[in-house]
Formats: C-alpha cells, sequence, structure tokens
C-alpha cells in the first residue's frame, strides 16, 4: 500500500467518515442539452440558449462564439452555476441596468435547483426602452423558455483515480470495479496494468478501502 493511501484511511477511520452525520450528497440536477427560447417585446428580441457546462472555461468559450454569431446584438447577458453544491456562480447584466439581467436569468436556474448550467440571453434592441421591470420580465421569461426546452437530469458528481498494479491482482481490481459499478476508460495491459476509474463521491472511502487491501496496486486521484 503506498503511503499516501495509507494516510488516506487513517483519516477517515478518524473522523468516521460511516456516521449518517457526514453521508456526501453527490445527486444533483442539471440538463442534459442545449435548449433554446425567444421572447419579444415592443420589438426587442431576447433570444436565449441553455447550455450544460462544467467550468468557467466552457462559459468564456460559448459567451465568445455567441457574440461572434451574433456581432449586431446590443447586449449579451448570462448567468451560471456549476458544481454538484453549486457553489461557483455568477450573474453578468453586460450593460444592462444593475440586477435586472443576469439575476432574473440566475434566478430561473436556481428556482429549478439546477447546476453545471450556462443561460444566454441575446438581446436585439428594438428602439423602446422597457424600463426594470420590463427587462426583469424579458430576461425571467427567455431564460425559462430555453430552460424547459433543455429538460433536466440528474447528475452524480464524482472523480477519476488511476490504479496501477501487476497481473497478479487483475481479477481482484477487475471484481472491485464490476461490484461497485465503476466506469473506466485509459485501459493499458501491457508490461504492466493500469487503468482509470470514475468514482462517485459517496463511495469513494469505500473504493478507497476495497483496493487497500489489494497488495501491489496503487491509487492515484487524476
Amino acid at each position: 500500500m503506498n503511503v499516501a493511501i495509507s494516510i488516506w484511511i487513517r483519516y477517515i477511520r478518524i473522523l468516521g467518515m460511516s456516521t449518517s452525520d457526514n453521508i456526501i450528497h453527490d445527486a444533483y440536477m442539471s440538463i442534459p442539452a442545449c435548449g433554446e427560447g425567444l421572447f419579444k417585446d415592443n420589438g426587442s428580441r431576447f433570444i436565449s440558449f441553455a447550455y450544460p457546462v462544467e467550468s468557467e472555461a466552457e462559459v468564456k468559450d460559448i459567451v465568445s462564439s455567441l457574440k461572434k454569431e451574433y456581432h449586431d446584438a446590443r447586449h449579451y447577458c448570462y448567468a451560471y452555476r456549476l458544481g454538484y453544491k453549486g457553489d461557483k456562480f455568477r450573474a453578468n447584466d453586460d450593460g444592462e441596468p444593475s440586477s435586472s439581467a443576469g439575476r432574473p436569468i440566475l434566478g430561473q436556474i436556481d428556482s429549478r435547483g439546477l447546476s453545471d448550467v450556462l443561460v444566454v440571453v441575446v438581446r436585439y434592441f428594438g428602439g423602446i426602452k422597457l424600463g426594470i421591470p420590463g427587462l426583469i420580465r424579458a430576461y425571467k421569461t427567455a431564460s425559462a423558455e430555453a430552460l424547459d426546452n433543455a429538460g433536466v437530469v440528474e447528475k452524480v458528481a464524482g472523480k477519476w483515480f488511476r490504479l496501477s498494479f501487476g497481473y497478479a491482482q487483475m481479477n481482484a481490481v477487475m471484481e472491485v470495479i464490476k461490484n461497485m459499478g465503476l466506469a473506466q476508460r485509459r485501459q493499458d495491459f501491457g508490461n504492466a496494468c493500469s487503468l482509470e476509474a470514475r468514482v462517485r463521491l459517496s463511495i469513494e472511502n469505500d473504493f478507497i478501502m476495497r483496493l487497500s487491501k489489494i497488495e501491489g496496486c496503487t491509487v492515484e486521484a487524476t
């Protein structure tokens, strides 16, 4: 057993991670695909897009792409929430009055209890000012339509681990993977054996404990 895993196991035992007070809730709701919507008011058009995303880098790329595609629009307002805890978020008004665009968009994401979601609303100005109440209604309605069209899916938060082992340990390792129903990738059964397995957060400690009992198997988070 390598030193890092040994320390991790002792830490888990000290904290008593098997108690009900420490149950990890790793399932959350998101969207399975992109969705679009459209709202019109006094000549202004609000074209909305909902995207499943997992990083701020994805958000940046999508917003940049929409600005290029709809280069003649007036505003590109957006909001996102990320992670299974939903603790990464942002609301951007992009020049609209404060909290009249980004906050209503984020409000629609939050009212559905979603995360790993980005909603962008592209506005073409129609020449008539809508006022703050009108803007809030427009961005809220457009966002709701895009999210409704995207649908809902349950996601499970997890981590990828790299397993390294010899041929003598292969059966034991594969039995753990099969019994725990883990997804695999990057298998290499050349001179030495290795693969990566995705483990949901709620069973991570159990996974580590099981593999620690297999002599000659090392585990490393990727």
